[in-house]
């Protein structure tokens, strides 16, 4: 793994960031094996699998164009792409994710109009190009403060749904959440007499603070089906702010009626409520065991300083996941005879189960991995997808990867009869035949990882 850092540098004018690249060796990271880009980007920038080799890309707008530009993994060489007409959003929640369930990641990009309105652009891959935006989406009218996009599997029908956090005045007074098509899933923040809203983005922040956008960070808590999503909200009446869990639950009034689901807050998380200050919020699996955890960054005791704590999920029920992770299948140098490439996880994979719940109803889910990489999105590197109270088999596992450009057949292979509670590596190698594709599959059992089974799968 290599490792990607934006930073500004010291008595800077201008708010362009320069990158630099640390490229990994084995198991470490040489500080003297790098390279340091002739250009700077004014945002930071997304990564992105653009070419369809599963090879990391970078995506962004530098100071050589206002023409987004593609610096492509492996020779380095820098492109212009996308005739875009739009100007990109500061700050941007771009995403490389499957937006149309063709198991191809598509290209969602956050823009400002003529006239200076957001948008946003989805750029669907066909055949593996990004040739124009099939679609343009105004935001949500009543919306002053359009925070961060995040995606999920929000109504588990196997489709990913766009999440959208904002305010509808300027200091946060009455904060909103919007699914797709901007049906409302929350707009009642308050509790006992309490308004709570989204921290607004302060662009004018201190050099020594951390300027972080409104956002939602995905991760299905209660592993019910359905993602749930952490949030820092502030007391609009005080100065406090805090974390909270947003639990995702059945829609029980007529604003979120065409969804089927809302959000509701999780007020009374005690472990959460304790943490003062809070800045970030996110989800991880810390004893991988299948359960997502939570770990909260917050203020410190001075001005400069901050806290990480950890929050061991605590939840009991009899519900099930299945987590996935999706490698590159890719050797340094050439692989030697007979040896299977393992590769890294990649940005751009779409995963999507069907199954049988407990009520004998078709279940469906989805995910697509590390699909948002600037502005801490914070993403997993695998994904986590919760079942349910069925312990029936999946009957159907698909993983779909990115494609080259001008090849018109999907890279997706399935899996049928996977047991709950397991934990999928796939290996997509070699990447033209996904149905030779390899895997490995790790049983759950008790308190310690199991490696059951682990070859080749091939379906001619």
């Amino acid at each position: 793994m290599d490792v990607l850092l934006t930073y500004l540098p010291k008595n800077h004018v201008k708010d362009e960031l320069l990158v630099v690249i640390f490229w990994g060796q084995n198991q470490t990271l040489n500080p003297h094996n790098k390279t340091v880009f002739n250009r700077t980007f004014y945002d930071e920038p997304l990564i992105m699998d653009f070419n369809g080799d599963l090879i990391p890309d970078i995506f962004g707008v530098t100071n050589m164009s206002s023409q987004p530009q593609i610096l492509i993994g492996g020779n380095l060489s820098w492109h212009p792409v996308l005739n875009a007409q739009s100007k990109m959003r500061i700050p941007h929640s771009h995403a490389f994710i499957d937006l149309n369930k063709d198991f191809t990641a598509d290209l969602f990009l956050t823009t400002e109009s003529s006239s200076s309105t957001f948008q946003f652009e989805i750029w669907e891959n066909k055949d593996g190009n990004f040739s124009s935006a099939s679609y343009i989406i105004q935001k949500p009218q009543n919306m002053k403060l359009v925070g961060q996009s995040a995606f999920a599997d929000f109504d588990g029908d196997g489709q990913t749904d766009h999440l959208l956090p904002g305010c509808e005045d300027e200091n946060c007074q009455r904060s909103a959440i919007y699914l797709s098509q901007w049906i409302p899933v929350i707009q009642d923040f308050s509790y006992k007499g309490t308004v709570w809203g989204f921290v607004p983005f302060n662009h004018e922040q201190l050099p020594a603070e951390i300027a972080i956008p409104i956002t939602l960070h995905i991760g299905d808590y209660n592993m019910d089906g359905y993602p749930d999503a952490l949030a820092i909200l502030r007391n609009t009446s005080g100065s406090n702010q805090q974390a909270f869990l947003l639990e995702n639950v059945p829609c029980n009034n007529a604003s979120c009626e065409k969804a089927g689901r809302m959000f509701k807050v999780y007020w009374e998380l005690s472990d959460l409520n304790q943490i003062k200050g809070a800045v970030v919020a996110t989800f991880f699996d810390i004893y991988e065991d299948g359960i997502l955890d939570i770990i909260v960054l917050s203020k410190g005791y001075t001005k400069n300083d901050f806290a990480i704590h950890t929050l061991k999920n605590n939840f009991e029920a009899d519900a099930y996941f299945v987590k996935v992770i999706v490698l590159s299948g890719l050797c340094s140098n050439d692989c030697p005879r007979k040896i299977t490439p393992f590769g890294v996880n990649q940005p751009g994979p779409y995963i999507m189960y069907t199954t049988v719940d407990a009520n004998g109803y078709l279940k469906n889910g989805s995910a697509g991995q590390l699909s948002q990489s600037a502005h801490l999105s914070l993403q997993l590197p695998y994904n986590v997808l919760g079942l349910g109270r069925s312990a029936n088999f999946l009957d159907h596992l698909y993983v779909g990867i990115p494609r080259p450009l001008g090849e018109k057949a999907i890279r997706k292979q399935e899996w049928t009869a996977i047991i709950p509670n397991s934990q999928l590596i796939v290996i997509p190698y070699p990447h033209n035949v996904p149905r030779s594709s390899h895997r490995c599959l790790c049983f759950y059992l008790g308190n310690n990882w199991h490696i059951t089974l682990a070859g080749k799968e091939s379906r001619q």
